[in-house]
Formats: C-alpha cells, sequence, structure tokens
C-alpha cells in the first residue's frame, strides 16, 4: 500500500512554505485528518499544522457524509491555520480552498478538472475529490480553521464506472488526467504550498478577488440545477456564483436565487431547461 512520508513531503515544499509549517504528520492510518486536527491545539497565527494519510479510515464530508477511498488510493489531507483576526467572508473560504487545489493539480500536469460549488472538484464527469473546512476555534487570539481534502490519486481497478450520485456519473482519479504520474509525497506537497498560498491571500483579501478565476473553472455553469436549501428546492440554470461565493441560480419564475448554503441533489446536462 502506497504511504506518505513527512520528509520526503518536506523536501517538495518551497522554502518559504517549509518555514511556515509549525507540524507535519503523516499516519499510515488515521480515522480522519480533519477529526485528528479539530482536536489537537491550533497553530501559531501564520503557522501551518498538517496532517496527511493515504488510508483514512472515517472520513468526513459536508454535512455528515462519509468520505470513502480504498486503501492506499488517495491523498487525504488535512491544514489547520490561525488568522490572527476574523477574515472576510470566512464561509467562501471553502470555495478558494477548492480553487487552490485546482491550482496545485493542474501543476503537477492534471487537465480538465472543474470546481462544483461549493466543495467538489471534477473531471470527466466524475467525482475527483472532495473539500470539508471547518472552524476549531475563535477568540480574541485568533480564528483556526481546518481545511481539509480527500483526493482519489490511483483507484486501479477499484473504479467503479457504473458508481452514480446524485450529480456525479462515477469517480476518476488524479493519474487517468495526468501524462506524468506525481507520486503521492509530491500531489501532498503541491496541495500545502497552495493552500498556504491561500490563506495568506485571503487573510489580506477575502474571496472576492478569487471570483474571475474560480468561475473560469465553474462544472454547474449552464447545467439544469435542483438544490435543497433552506427547507426547499430551488429548479434552474447554474448561472455562475456571486462576489460573496454564493450560487447563482436562473429559476423560471423567480428570477435569479441565491443560494448561501444548500445542497445539490441533481445536476443536468447543459441547456436542459
Amino acid at each position: 500500500m502506497t504511504s506518505l512520508d513527512a520528509d520526503a513531503i518536506l523536501d517538495c515544499l518551497p522554502g518559504d512554505v517549509r518555514k511556515d509549517i509549525g507540524q507535519l504528520q503523516a499516519f499510515a492510518t488515521i480515522d480522519s485528518t480533519n477529526t485528528y486536527l479539530m482536536q489537537a491545539p491550533g497553530p501559531s497565527p501564520g503557522q501551518l499544522n498538517i496532517a496527511a494519510t493515504s488510508n483514512q479510515l472515517a472520513g468526513r464530508g459536508r454535512e455528515g457524509k462519509s468520505w470513502h477511498t480504498p486503501p492506499g488510493s488517495g491523498v487525504c489531507l488535512s491544514a489547520a491555520y490561525t488568522f490572527p483576526s476574523q477574515p472576510e467572508n470566512l464561509p467562501a473560504l471553502t470555495l478558494a480552498i477548492g480553487l487552490a487545489a485546482l491550482t496545485a493539480l493542474k501543476g503537477l500536469g492534471a487537465t480538465g478538472i472543474q470546481i462544483k460549488w461549493p466543495n467538489d472538484l471534477v473531471a470527466r464527469g466524475g467525482k475527483l475529490g472532495g473539500i470539508l473546512t471547518e472552524v476549531q476555534s475563535s477568540s480574541s487570539k485568533g480564528v483556526t480553521v481546518v481545511c481539509g481534502i480527500g483526493i482519489n490519486v490511483d483507484l486501479g481497478e477499484e473504479i467503479d464506472t457504473g458508481m452514480r450520485s446524485d450529480w456525479a456519473k462515477g469517480v476518476v482519479d488524479l493519474y487517468a488526467l495526468c501524462r506524468n504520474k506525481p507520486s503521492y509525497d509530491e500531489v501532498a506537497a503541491a496541495l500545502i504550498t497552495q493552500f498556504s498560498n491561500t490563506f495568506r491571500e485571503y487573510e489580506l483579501d477575502g474571496f472576492a478577488p478569487l471570483v474571475a478565476r474560480w468561475s473560469q473553472h465553474d462544472w454547474l455553469v449552464g447545467r439544469d440545477l435542483i438544490v435543497q436549501s433552506a427547507q426547499q428546492e430551488i429548479r434552474g440554470i447554474g448561472a455562475g456564483i456571486a462576489e460573496d461565493g454564493a450560487l447563482l441560480v436562473e429559476t423560471r419564475a423567480n428570477g435569479t436565487r441565491h443560494v448561501v448554503s444548500g445542497t445539490i441533489v441533481h445536476v443536468g446536462p447543459r441547456d436542459s431547461m
């Protein structure tokens, strides 16, 4: 089974990122990297604590959902970061981390990746990865967040092309998208680097400067959507995101709806409305 090596990951990091790592741990097996960091003391402001594994037993997603990957088939990584003060529009940090992950994987040679609002990476119509952001603590000393990501790297024969969800036609792995296959340690280092950059940019400017870049990779634009939000169902066409990161849905009856929080339960083909 492929496993991660903390020293190898550190060796792959740029110097300016390496110096800001408070703690980096690579586990042979762990229940959940997010849970581990949520229960540990947060890092000092401006530093990152990292927990990573290729064998996560009880991964978590949004709204209590589980994240399952066969042992050794992916990289599961969480980063804890302490903002000195409450950043502007903290809920949109998940979207920013999604863009950071896409940037990292593109830098490794992956092609065809898009982002599904609010927290998934998609390629070839299948799910490549998912993101979970949680607030660990908030006090006068700052706000500590834990951002976790699971990426399918090499599913091999474990890929079930008949697997379906409410929106994805199965799963896809990183190696299917790369001509040259990066090592698991290189994948982890690329994600840590982009996460570090994103935390710092977000601390200064929030999400607004990232909207245009995020929109270039928006998988939902023009697609027929059904969204469950605040005990109501919204049907319409994906119309991008607002400057605050809200999902825009163009409906027949009520014009453009802003969805701040919700679950997408159906994604159809483009221009089907």
